[in-house]
């Protein structure tokens, strides 16, 4: 018996970030690494090559609402905490 295709919109790729900003890439490269960092799965679209374009960091429909809420507690967190995490994650490797 085939299985049948998942038709929902569960899955449909939803942007959570989108900027144009000389720092774009970057931020859209840090997004994306503390989303799968916590197992929220993501893709970064853009292209280096024309920078004058947006970089956008994409999540599962499903996953929108859970991904809005890691990025606002980082976002409160601030820099400080960023790094912080980045070191523990470092002496756990």
């Amino acid at each position: 018996m085939a299985l049948k295709p998942d038709d929902s919109h569960d899955m449909d790729m939803v942007t959570l970030f989108s900027s144009s900003n000389h720092d774009a890439e970057m931020e859209a490269m840090q997004i994306h690494g503390m989303l799968e960092s916590n197992g929220i799965p993501s893709m970064v679209v853009g292209t280096s090559t024309l920078p004058v374009l947006a970089f956008e960091v994409q999540v599962p429909k499903e996953d929108l609402e859970e991904a809005e809420r890691v990025l606002a507690e980082a976002k409160a967190a601030g820099p400080a905490a960023a790094a912080e995490a980045e070191a523990a994650g470092e002496e756990g490797s």
